[in-house]
Order: structure tokens, then C-alpha cells, then sequence
């Protein structure tokens, strides 16, 4: 018993003419000619993403479920045979009767699909010939037999696009060919790295006498580290500048003291050797924000600005990013409010505002989510700030909270532009964070604009575990402010203190001036929050001088013989507030303590950024320090760390 199939190949085996010299090599000829045509035709190929969804051979099966009949089995048999020279294996005779069976089932059956990038089109005419041309229309799905057979111009799919045509050669070896092509597997496609980072110079050493004061706004963004972390764990020193060292020492908390009587944070300073230099001392500086009750805190309304465009498509950024909210949601109370706002060539609202408490409704809107079209930044922050207002009442706190990989091609793309943008709206008392996925086009210095002047804080989500770290395990911190335009001075007594250098916030500095002028914007301080800062300083006397004393400079101080080696001022405002309150409070000598941790995280992030201050310290020097100074480390992120320091290590001897 036979099937239609068995029956097709009796057909074709009687019905195919024997083999003929002469035309054997016409046909070898033509199959030359058109590998040269569609050789010398790549340039121009019309590239695109559409699918071709028909051809000659996308309805082969199609065909044989509709063949009921020998006679029409014996109708297709010649038109079958007219194209057959096109599947003949390149430097083998054209296929002998017995041949045709098996050139039908191992060849024509296994050609792979077109691929989408750039179908080039093969043209069949009339007399069963070959030539090349750019495919400019879509076959129809399925074809009947008439329709094939039927004296008209057609055009077939390439098994592979014009730019990734083969030699001739390489054809030969291959073995199956098609007008003398061949399927070859398509390049991934590498897109620019186009990142940019928020970074300076680092901070030079001062010299007390001519310059005694150091200003600066604290910050509390981790973002940073999570970049540094990333390009370690895939193998690459991170690029310099995007190594900010008060980020690496802030993404670790610290033992500092909880405020007292009511203050929104308390100061810790501590002085000891510096690791790296013997003849040098570091001073610490933290700063630990007040822990309000949770069942005390204002609810909260959230906008969640989604950068939808085609850049955030990837494992690593939009699915990220819903995974990440998902994980958020759960901490909210029934009364915080939650819309979204999605922003790809133009600005919607995808979620009016939702109570927390109707999860499914929020995941839905989440998980609808799709990545295409540009990036209409500006927009999308227009929309944000609007729907935010509507939500806001007496009392309420109101955040957007901005999802993106920061390529903000349409709009404010200039960071200069979306930070004035930034700074007329955070007064409104709406704050924005900033949230970075991805890397490749990872906007850094965009996002360091917005999340600075938007009184918020930027972090990078490259894994789940750390979207836990900030938005669950540091939510109340990210989202409630203590403290506005926080900022720290530090006036060195020229008597103990020689020199000093304040190790990172080089994008923070502040005029000496701008310490005791309110209208000056400066960082901000969540619950909870803690801050450090560190400086390297040279005491009088030292070896470690780098620059010799004036001739003429005033030796004559009032602190001569005082244990003082600084004096620190802070200030803030409440939130709310257009008043500064001040803090001060001496810096002594006999603040001394061990080397922390944070020590090593200065240390490794200076060799990371080739330092010319750390000597001969080396990374082995850090790993043994933080390993020594490790202490409870409940969640794994020091010992993390430690680990990121080895991959450093490795990497460097390269």
C-alpha cells in the first residue's frame, strides 16, 4: 500500500527526461552567472524585518495535502523538474531519474528558513531560468498548483540574505545550493556601546593654608557600585569613569549612632591610620538618618515612569523592570496609591491611579507592557509630574519613580536642559528616583541629572536580588526624606592638619560660599539613610607632605596646641522647610578607631580608578582589610565585595 508520496515519486521518476550533456552544461553556466549578479547586487539590498510569509516552497506541504488525484500528481510533475537544476549540489552531475526521489526529500525539504534580515529573491521565469533580484513584495501564503505552473513571473526567498553571501568555493564544499547560494547562519548584530557617565577628575590634595575649607553635598546614590559589579562579573575592568567612590563606600551600611532628642540624623567622626599610607590619617565621617515608626509614615502615592522604547528590549531591562516592581508592590500599604505612565514616541497613562491593595489590577498594567519606538524622555516626565499633582493631598508623600536605561534620544536629551526641567518641579514637593536598566546605552549622566535635582536618588538594577536590596530593603529610606539640601563643611586647623583630600563626591563640590546660602540645592537624606564620607589628611610635620611650606605664610593660629584636627559644620532643611539648621561639632585626634570597611572600599575604588595616591597598596591589600573588617554581614554584601575585589584582581594581570 502507498501513499500520495510514494505515488508522486513513481510519477516524477517516469515522467523525468534522461540526462543531457549539452544542457547540463547550459544550466552550470547559468547557475555562474546568477552567484555574479547576486554577488555584485549586496550593496543594494533593501534591508528589513519583515517575514516572508509565502514562496514557491513555503506551501509545499500545503500542496501535498491538497493533492487528491494521479492526474494532478502528473500535472506537477513537469513544472517540478523545469526548476530542478536550481537544488542540484554544486560540482555534481545534474540528477539522474533515479536521483530525483532522494534531491526532492534530503534537499529541498531541509532548506532552512529565509531569514528576516534581507531576503534576496530569486526570479523564475517562463523557461525555468534563475537571476537575482531584491525582494520588493511578499509572495501569497499558499499557491495552488495552477498558480505555479502558470506562465508569470515569481519570486522565492534565499535561504540567506545578499550581505552574508559565500564564495563559490566554500558553495562546493557546503554541498546544497540554490542559483549558487547557500544558507549561512546570521551574524549577531553588535550594537555601539554609547554609555556615557556622571564623573570629574579626582580631588587634588589641598594645602590647609591656602585652602582650609572643603565643601560639598552629600549623596546616598548606589549606582555605581551596581555598574562597577556588573562589568566585573562579565569579565571587564568597569571604565574609570564610572567608578564613584562615595557610591561604592555608601552601598554598605555602617555601626553609627541613632539620632537622639528628636534630630532627623546624628554625626559619628572617627580617625585612624590610612591604609595605604603609614604618615597619613583618615577621617570618617557618618552620618546616621532617624528610623520614623512605619506605622507612622504618610501614604504614599507613586508614578511609575516606564521607559517603553525599542533601546529597553531585553532580558536585562523591561523584564527586569516588572520583575522588580512586582517586588515592590508588596511592600506598599492599602492605602499608597500606584499609576503608570509609559513613555516610547510619545507619553501615556497605561494605569490611572490604583490602590496598592488591588495588586492584579497593577500587575496586569505591568505585564501588558511592550518595548518599542523611540524615546520621547521629555514627554514622558510632563506626564508623570501631571498625574503625580492629581494624586497628591495634604499630608501625602508623592514620588515618580523613573524606569530606564537613560537613552533619552527624543526631547530634553542634553542633561544641562532636563536638569533645569528637574529643578522647576522638585518645589512642588513631587521627588524623582531613578532607576537604571541595562548596559551597552546605559545614560549615566542623564540619570545623575535627573535623580540629583529631582531631590532623589538614582540606583542600577542588574539583578533581582539587588531590585530587592533597593526596593524592598531600602524602600522607606528611598521613598520618605528626613533632611533636604544636606550639605558638610570642614574647616583643617592649619596647627595639626598640613594637607588633606577628600576622597570622591567630585561631582558634589560646592563653593566655600554656598555652605550658608539656602537657595543652593544639595543632597537629601531618606529614613533611615546612612552617609559617609572620607578624607585623607597629612598632620603637621608629616613625611607624607607633598607640597613645602610658604616662605611667608602665617604660622600664628589659635589652635596652636589643641588636639583639634578639624571643625565640622552641616546643615539641612526640614522637608518642607526654606530654613537651614545647623550642626557643629569638633574633629579630634582622639577619635581614633581601626580601619573599617569603608576604608577598603576607598582603596578599592581608588585602584580602580589607576590612583596616584594609593603607592603600592594593591588589591590584595584590600581583599585582606575588608576581609578583617568584614563584621555581621547578614545579607552577603560584604563578602560580595571581597569577591569583586579578587575578579578585579584577575582582571587587572591581563
Amino acid at each position: 500500500m502507498s501513499d500520495d508520496l510514494d505515488d508522486l515519486k513513481a510519477m516524477m521518476a517516469a515522467a523525468t527526461p534522461q540526462p543531457d550533456a549539452a544542457r547540463r552544461a547550459e544550466n552550470i553556466a547559468l547557475s555562474e552567472k546568477n552567484f555574479d549578479d547576486l554577488q555584485g547586487s549586496r550593496d543594494d539590498t533593501r534591508l528589513t524585518s519583515e517575514r516572508p510569509r509565502g514562496g514557491v516552497f513555503s506551501g509545499v506541504r500545503h500542496m501535498f495535502d491538497q493533492l487528491t488525484s494521479r492526474a494532478g500528481l502528473t500535472a506537477s510533475t513537469a513544472l517540478i523538474a523545469v526548476g530542478i537544476v536550481a537544488f542540484t549540489p554544486l560540482g555534481q552531475d545534474l540528477l539522474r531519474p533515479g536521483d530525483l526521489t532522494e534531491a526532492l526529500t534530503e534537499t529541498r525539504f531541509e532548506q532552512r528558513a529565509p531569514t528576516p534580515e534581507a531576503p534576496v529573491m530569486i526570479e523564475q521565469t517562463d523557461a525555468g531560468q534563475l537571476s537575482g533580484q531584491i525582494a520588493v513584495e511578499e509572495a501569497a501564503p499558499t499557491e495552488s498548483l495552477a498558480d505555479m505552473a502558470a506562465p508569470t513571473t515569481r519570486t522565492t526567498p534565499s535561504i540567506a540574505p545578499a550581505a552574508q553571501l559565500r564564495s563559490r568555493k566554500q558553495v562546493a564544499q557546503d554541498g546544497i545550493a540554490m542559483g549558487g547560494l547557500t544558507a549561512e547562519p546570521p551574524m549577531p548584530q553588535v550594537l555601539p556601546d554609547t554609555e556615557t557617565f556622571a564623573n570629574a577628575d579626582a580631588s587634588p590634595v589641598q594645602v590647609v593654608a591656602d585652602s582650609p575649607v572643603s565643601t560639598f553635598s552629600i549623596d546616598v546614590d548606589t549606582a555605581s557600585y551596581a555598574v562597577i559589579r556588573n562589568s566585573l562579573t562579565q569579565g571587564k575592568i568597569p571604565p574609570r569613569e564610572a567608578v564613584r567612590i562615595e557610591e561604592m563606600v555608601n552601598y554598605f551600611t555602617y555601626d553609627y549612632a541613632a539620632p537622639a532628642d528628636g534630630n532627623a540624623f546624628q554625626p559619628t567622626v572617627s580617625v585612624t591610620q590610612t591604609p595605604w599610607n603609614a604618615h597619613t590619617q583618615l577621617v570618617q565621617i557618618g552620618l546616621q538618618g532617624a528610623v520614623p515608626a512605619v506605622a507612622d509614615r504618610p501614604p504614599l502615592n507613586l508614578v511609575f515612569l516606564i521607559d517603553t522604547s525599542g533601546s529597553m528590549d531585553s532580558a536585562n531591562k523591561l523584564p527586569l523592570l516588572k520583575q522588580s516592581f512586582r517586588l515592590m508592590l508588596a511592600q506598599l500599604r492599602p492605602e499608597d496609591e500606584v499609576s503608570i505612565v509609559t513613555y516610547a514616541g510619545s507619553a501615556g497613562q497605561v494605569l490611572a491611579p490604583t490602590a496598592a491593595g488591588e495588586r492584579s489590577t497593577i500587575l496586569a498594567a505591568l505585564n501588558n507592557l511592550g518595548a518599542g519606538g523611540s524615546t520621547a524622555g521629555q514627554a514622558g516626565l510632563q506626564q508623570a509630574y501631571a498625574t503625580a499633582a492629581a494624586m497628591s493631598k495634604e499630608g501625602e508623600v508623592s514620588r515618580v519613580i523613573l524606569a530606564t536605561d537613560g537613552d533619552f534620544n527624543v526631547g530634553l536629551s542634553d542633561p544641562e536642559a532636563l536638569k533645569d526641567f528637574i529643578a522647576d518641579k522638585r518645589d512642588t514637593g513631587t521627588y524623582l528616583s531613578v532607576l537604571g536598566f541595562g548596559r551597552g546605552n546605559l545614560d549615566d549622566a542623564t540619570m545623575q541629572a535627573l535623580a540629583q535635582n529631582g531631590n532623589g536618588t538614582a540606583s542600577y538594577i542588574d539583578t533581582l536580588s539587588e531590585a530587592q536590596k533597593v526596593l524592598v530593603d531600602q524602600l522607606t529610606g528611598a521613598l520618605f526624606p528626613i533632611a533636604n539640601d544636606v550639605k558638610i563643611q570642614v574647616e583643617f586647623n592649619p596647627a595639626a592638619v598640613s594637607e588633606y583630600r577628600l576622597i570622591g563626591y567630585e561631582t558634589r563640590a560646592l563653593r566655600r560660599e554656598d555652605f550658608n546660602n539656602d537657595k543652593v540645592d544639595a543632597g537629601d537624606i531618606g529614613a533611615g539613610h546612612q552617609v559617609t564620607a572620607l578624607y585623607e589628611v597629612t598632620p603637621v610635620g608629616s613625611p607624607a607632605r607633598l607640597n613645602d611650606p610658604l616662605r611667608y605664610a602665617d604660622q600664628d593660629t589659635a589652635k596652636s596646641g589643641s588636639d583639634e584636627l578639624a571643625f565640622l559644620r552641616l546643615r539641612y532643611k526640614a522637608p518642607g522647610e526654606d530654613t537651614s539648621q545647623l550642626i557643629e561639632t569638633p574633629i579630634v585626634a582622639s577619635d581614633a578607631s581601626d580601619a573599617g570597611f569603608a576604608a577598603a572600599m576607598a582603596g578599592f575604588g581608588q585602584l580602580l580608578r589607576d590612583s596616584d595616591y594609593t603607592g603600592t597598596w594593591s588589591y590584595g591589600d584590600a581583599i585582606a582589610l575588608a576581609n578583617a573588617t568584614k563584621g555581621a554581614d547578614p545579607y552577603g554584601y560584604r563578602a560580595e565585595a571581597v569577591q569583586l575585589m579578587r575578579l578585579a584582581e584577575s582582571l587587572s594581570r591581563k
